[in-house]
C-alpha cells in the first residue's frame, strides 16, 4: 500500500502561473514555426520574430489578465477552467486575425501568418490545459495514492453518471475513485467513458463479489421502483453502501455538488411506480372551489393541502387545533413561489367545538371536504377510550353533519385499515366513523365517501422516523413481535389516491387501495440498519417488547365478508359492505357519544363493541368483554 505524502498546502503564487502560461505561449509559437516549415524556417521568416513574438505575447498577456485564467488552483482543474482556457486561448487568436486584415491593406503583409495563429492556437490550448490537468492527477496521486481510495461504482452512465465521476474527482477525488460504470442500455457495454469502462447490468452481481467496492451511486433519474429495490438489495447482501444522486432539477444552478450525493433510504426500498392520476377530472373537481382540509397540519393532512394547491382551487381552508404546526404548513406554502398562498385561510379549532365548526362552514361554505383529523396512536388510544370516542366519532360527525346542512358537494373521510375487523380502541371508533358516514349518504345533497389504507411511510410517530431516531441515538431498534408485518405506502401516495377516490366518488362508497405486499417490521429495521452503514449485532441490535394492547400481527384491508369491486384506477378498489339505516346508527353513536361524561371505559367499550359485533380486543384489558359476550 502505498503511503500519502506530506505536501504543501499553499498553492503557487499567481504570477508565477502567469510567467509559465506565457512562457508556454513562447514555446508554442516557436514551435509552430517549426513545424509550419518543416523545422527549416526561411530567413525572412525569422527577421520579423522581434515583431511577431512581442505582438502575440502582447495580446496574450492582455487576454490572460483580463480573463485572470492564472487565478486558478491548479491542482482542482476541472472542465469549467478549461472551458475558459479555450476561450481566452480563442478570444486573443481570434484578436490576431482581426489584426492581420486591418493591416493588410496599409503595409501589404501580415502581421502573422494566419498558419502561424491557427497552430500557435492549437499547441498552447494542448500544453496549456494537459499541463494543468497533468499537475491535478500527480498532486491527486502523491497525496493519496490508488491503493487507498475507496471503490466507487457508478450506476447509469449518462449524463448524471458522467456528472457524478466528475464531481467525485472534483470535490472528494483525493478519497473516492471510480472503478467503472454500469448501465442497463446494452449498447454501451464494453465502451468506455472517460476512461473508465461500461459494463452491463447483468454483471452487477459479479462486479459487487470481485472489485474492491465499497460504495454503490445510482445515478440514473429515471429508474423503476423495482429496478432500485434490486440494485439496493444486491448492494446489502454484499455489504455495499449505496448512494443516491438527486433529481437534477435540484442541482445546485445546474451542478451537482457531491454533498447532494446522498445514502438511500428505506422509503426508496418501500416505494413503488409513480401513480398515474386522471388530472383533469381532479382539477374540474377542485378547481375554482372552496376546500377545507381537517388535521390539515397532520402527516396526510400537510400533503393533501400541498396536492390540492395546484389544482387550483378558488380557497384552500386548513382546520387543526396543532398551532405551530399548523404555521409552518403555512410559512411553507408562503415560502414556496410555486404557490399561491393568497388562496390559503389558516383556521386554529377543534372538530369537537360544534359552535366553532358551523362558524367555519357558514364563512367558507366548502365545496368539498377532506376529513383527515383523528387521533390515531393504537396504544394511546386503547388508555383513553373517552377521548378516542370524542375525537374519531365525535368529531367526525359535527364535521359530517355540517357537511351535510352546509350542503358540501362531498366529504371524503379518510380512514384506516385498522378499522377492518378491528381489534384495537383507534381501529374500532374509525370504523364507527366509516359506519356514520356511510350511512348519511342519501340524506341530502352531499356525497359521503370514505378512503382506507394502511400505513404510510414516514408519518408522525410512525415505525420509520422512530427506527432513525433511535440508530442516530445508537439505541437497539424496538419491534413488537419477529413476525409482526404491515402494509405501507408513501404519503404522497396515499394522497394521490385520496384525491382520485374523492373525484370518482357518487357517494356512500369505501374505496380501499392496493397497497402492495406487506412487509416484515423485523426485515425493515435491519435493512435500515445495514443502510445507515451499520452492522446487526456489532454497532447495533434489534429488541423484541411484545405485542402492544390493541394491536394485529397482520393488518387487513377487507373484512371476512366484504368483496371488491374494481374501478378504472387500477389501484383502487371499492369495498362491498354492510349497508346500515341512518336512524339506527345515529342513535347507537348518541348513546356512545353521551357515555363520554362517565367515563366508564368499560361501558364505552361495550357499546363500541354492539355497534361494531366484529370489534374483539387482543391483548388489552377489555378482552374479558369479549369472553362475557360469548358466555351470554
Amino acid at each position: 500500500m502505498g503511503i500519502p505524502l506530506k505536501l504543501p498546502s499553499r498553492s503557487l503564487p499567481r504570477f508565477t502561473i502567469f510567467l509559465i502560461d506565457l512562457l508556454i505561449c513562447v514555446v508554442s509559437l516557436g514551435l509552430a514555426y517549426l513545424l509550419r516549415f518543416n523545422f527549416r524556417v526561411p530567413e525572412v521568416e525569422t527577421d520579423t520574430f522581434p515583431l511577431v513574438f512581442s505582438v502575440v505575447l502582447s495580446v496574450r498577456c492582455v487576454s490572460f489578465i483580463i480573463t485572470k485564467i492564472y487565478r486558478g488552483i491548479i491542482r482542482y482543474t476541472g472542465t469549467r477552467d478549461a472551458v475558459r482556457i479555450l476561450l481566452t486561448l480563442a478570444a486573443g487568436s481570434f484578436c490576431l486575425a482581426v489584426g492581420n486584415l486591418v493591416n493588410y491593406p496599409f503595409t501589404g503583409v501580415y502581421l502573422v501568418p494566419f498558419s502561424i495563429i491557427i497552430l500557435e492556437f492549437l499547441i498552447t490550448v494542448f500544453f496549456m490545459i494537459t499541463g494543468r490537468l497533468l499537475v491535478k492527477v500527480i498532486y491527486m496521486e502523491l497525496k493519496n495514492p490508488s491503493s487507498e481510495k475507496t471503490g466507487v461504482l457508478i450506476y447509469g452512465a449518462g449524463e448524471a453518471g458522467l456528472t457524478t465521476k466528475r464531481t467525485l474527482d472534483r470535490d472528494k477525488g483525493t478519497r473516492y475513485k471510480v472503478v467503472g460504470f454500469i448501465d442497463d442500455d446494452p449498447k454501451k457495454a464494453g465502451k468506455k467513458l472517460e476512461g473508465i469502462g461500461i459494463h452491463p447490468a447483468s454483471q452487477l452481481e459479479n462486479l459487487l463479489e470481485k472489485r474492491d467496492i465499497k460504495h454503490l451511486i445510482i445515478a440514473i433519474q429515471n429508474i423503476s421502483a423495482e429496478r432500485k429495490q434490486y440494485i439496493v438489495e444486491s448492494c446489502l447482501s454484499h455489504n455495499i453502501r449505496v448512494l443516491n444522486v438527486p433529481p437534477v432539477k435540484s442541482w445546485i444552478n445546474g451542478e451537482l455538488s457531491f454533498k447532494q450525493i446522498r445514502k438511500v433510504n428505506i422509503e426508496d426500498l418501500l416505494g413503488r411506480e409513480p401513480i398515474q392520476l386522471h388530472l383533469d377530472t381532479i382539477r374540474h373537481e377542485l378547481q375554482g372551489k372552496t376546500i377545507l382540509v381537517t388535521g390539515a397540519a397532520g402527516s396526510i393532512g400537510s400533503e393533501m393541502v400541498r396536492q390540492i394547491l395546484p389544482f387550483g382551487p378558488k380557497l384552500l381552508v386548513i382546520l387543526d387545533i396543532a398551532e405551530s404546526p399548523l404555521y409552518e404548513l403555512e410559512l411553507e406554502i408562503r415560502d414556496n413561489p410555486e404557490t399561491n398562498f393568497q388562496k390559503l385561510e389558516t383556521v386554529i379549532g377543534d372538530i369537537r367545538n360544534m359552535e366553532r365548526m358551523r362558524n367555519v362552514f357558514n364563512t367558507f361554505r366548502p365545496d368539498m371536504v377532506f376529513h383527515a383529523a383523528a387521533y390515531k396512536h393504537v396504544p394511546v388510544m386503547e388508555l383513553n377510550p373517552s377521548e378516542s370516542i370524542l375525537n374519531n366519532v365525535l368529531g367526525t360527525k359535527i364535521i359530517a353533519d355540517l357537511a351535510l346542512e352546509f350542503e358540501a358537494r362531498k366529504f371524503v373521510m379518510i380512514s384506516t385499515d385498522k378499522a377492518v375487523n378491528p381489534t384495537n380502541i383507534m381501529g374500532a371508533t374509525k370504523r364507527i366513523a366509516e359506519i356514520y358516514t356511510q350511512s348519511m349518504n342519501g340524506q341530502g345533497k352531499t356525497k359521503f365517501i370514505t378512503t382506507r389504507f394502511g400505513n404510510v411511510l414516514g408519518s408522525n410517530g410512525s415505525v420509520i422516523p422512530r427506527f432513525k431516531k433511535q440508530i442516530e441515538s445508537g439505541l437497539p431498534l424496538t419491534v413488537t413481535h419477529p413476525d409482526i408485518t404491515r402494509y405501507f405506502m408513501t404519503i404522497s401516495e396515499a394522497c394521490q389516491l385520496v384525491l382520485e377516490a374523492g373525484t370518482m366518488g357518487k357517494g356512500g362508497e369505501i374505496f380501499i387501495f392496493d397497497m402492495g405486499k406487506p412487509v416484515k417490521i423485523a426485515d425493515l429495521a435491519r435493512k435500515m440498519i445495514q443502510l445507515s452503514g451499520l452492522e446487526l449485532g456489532k454497532d447495533i441490535q434489534i429488541r423484541y417488547t411484545g405485542i402492544r394492547p390493541g394491536e394485529k400481527l397482520f393488518e387487513e384491508l377487507l373484512a371476512n365478508e366484504e368483496n371488491t369491486l374494481p374501478t378504472h384506477h387500477s389501484k383502487i378498489m371499492i369495498a362491498r359492505v354492510k349497508e346500515y339505516d341512518f336512524e339506527t346508527v345515529s342513535k347507537d353513536i348518541r348513546e356512545l357519544i353521551g357515555l363520554f361524561s362517565s367515563q366508564d371505559n368499560k361501558a364505552i367499550v361495550r357499546k363500541m363493541k354492539e355497534i361494531v359485533p366484529e370489534f374483539l380486543s387482543k391483548n388489552s384489558e377489555f378482552e374479558k368483554l369479549d369472553v362475557k359476550e360469548r358466555a351470554i
